[in-house]
């Protein structure tokens, strides 16, 4: 498709290379990737030597706001919620309360078992101490993003829970963001943006302790951030690559070219930067598809952002439903929509994918906002071997094992064996030297 869409076009797989095929299926290339990556060292490297003097300066330069404190205050906390109508907050408020319902089913009970006599083992879970979530606010505010990340955060229990969000030019924090995240639990919430939110999070300022792991999504100089200061010795984890926002629909004759297009447009709306394909067994759908498009996008609000990203986007047409699906599975989107005849019956065959829509009555917006399952999910094929966002993610799972001296007894011949195998005498050593003292009668 051009970035215009006046005459999108479609491409049929089995006519395609090996290589066109790959080449079809690579995400954007990210523009000037080695530039995204310096600029994105170069703030963390400022906010590290300057604190919060850097923090001021860079969200003056970045959002145009000059702000005199960088925490969003009780007040304006309270103006935040007056400033909301009635029906956004009971939005809000319902869609808590399906993440929390989805969310708190998560939570698993702790092991507890012996793996034979006198040989006790455990595993227990800890919430992470301090985390830090990023809710972006660059081309629109997403609170849903605040919801997404402070629900799990709060249900796992973590100690400290730090919300970074860009303000608007007028220095003041998104009032709906800022309601969302109070009420899904945050009592920590800073007005910074960008790879320097993510700087302050990593190593802390004057202002703004460090935390141990970061989450949410951003733009292409936030996923830098993460990723360089991920990497750094006694840095902080994070929870996933999670840039910029992509949809592959899979579809047969059955689909409803308008429920597919406004689908595709849904994500194209998001930023320039995102990416939507379909997948689909029928040649007239990909058609009325590509005229639906058009049709759709000159409604949009957005249409400047999302006919941007259409430039990125894909119609391909194959010859049945298993080859869409590998087409899929190869590609590893982040969000997957199937409308076809029978939805359910592939979920089987599908392998790679951060969250899946199944049916023509399940758009991919529910998931985004309310269905109750988590919208922070892997991109850019993450998908093969990351999971989206749950309270697992906020858990470190701690063993415990208990042997009494029968059960050490038992197992002091597998032990001193496999550790003579390894030439590790000390650990043997450990094993005999307790039972040699039980021999001569100690305790």
């Amino acid at each position: 498709m051009n970035a215009a869409i006046e005459s999108p076009s479609f491409v049929c797989w089995n006519e395609l290379s090996e290589a066109q095929r790959h080449a079809l299926l690579a995400r954007p290339i990210l523009t000037s990737n080695r530039e995204i990556s310096e600029t994105a060292r170069a703030v963390l490297s400022r906010v590290r030597r300057e604190g919060d003097a850097a923090l001021f300066a860079l969200t003056k330069q970045f959002d145009g706001a000059e702000l005199t404190s960088l925490r969003v205050s009780a007040d304006e906390i309270s103006a935040a919620e007056r400033l909301l109508s009635r029906d956004a907050s009971n939005a809000i408020d319902r869609a808590i309360g399906n993440v929390r319902r989805f969310h708190e089913a998560q939570t698993v009970p702790p092991i507890d078992i012996e793996t034979e006599p006198g040989v006790r083992c455990q595993r227990l879970s800890r919430a992470i101490d301090a985390v830090g979530l990023y809710v972006p606010a660059g081309t629109a505010p997403l609170p849903s993003a605040a919801i997404m990340l402070a629900v799990p955060a709060t249900i796992a229990g973590c100690r400290r829970r730090v919300l970074c969000t860009p303000p608007g030019a007028n220095g003041e924090a998104d009032s709906a963001t800022v309601v969302a995240a109070t009420r899904a639990g945050i009592d920590e919430i800073w007005k910074v943006g960008g790879a320097q939110a993510i700087g302050a999070l990593a190593y802390g300022t004057t202002s703004i302790a460090r935390v141990d792991k970061i989450f949410g999504p951003g733009n292409a100089y936030v996923t830098a951030a993460k990723t360089l200061v991920s990497a750094e010795p006694g840095g902080p984890a994070i929870d996933m690559p999670a840039g910029p926002s992509e949809v592959l629909v899979i579809a047969d004759e059955s689909a409803s070219a308008e429920f597919v297009a406004a689908d595709l447009l849904s994500q194209a709306e998001h930023g320039d930067d995102s990416q939507t394909v379909l997948v689909t067994t029928s040649t007239g759908l990909a058609e009325r598809v590509e005229s639906e498009l058009v049709t759709q996008l000159q409604a949009l609000d957005r249409r400047t952002i999302a006919g941007r990203a259409l430039a990125n986007s894909r119609l391909i047409v194959c010859d049945d439903l298993e080859t869409a699906v590998s087409i899929s599975n190869e590609y590893a989107p982040e969000h997957l929509i199937v409308q076809t005849q029978g939805a359910r019956d592939l979920l089987p065959s599908i392998t790679n994918a951060g969250s899946v829509f199944l049916g023509r009555w399940t758009p991919e917006s529910v998931g985004d906002y309310c269905s109750g399952t988590n919208h922070v999910l892997p991109t850019y094929g993450a998908a093969r071997n990351y999971s989206g966002l749950g309270i697992e993610q906020f858990i470190r799972q701690m063993t415990v094992q208990e042997v009494s001296l029968d059960g050490l007894r038992s197992l002091a011949p597998t032990v001193i064996e496999l550790a003579r195998l390894e030439g590790l005498d000390a650990h043997a050593a450990a094993v005999s030297v307790r039972l040699k003292h039980a021999a001569g009668g100690g305790k």
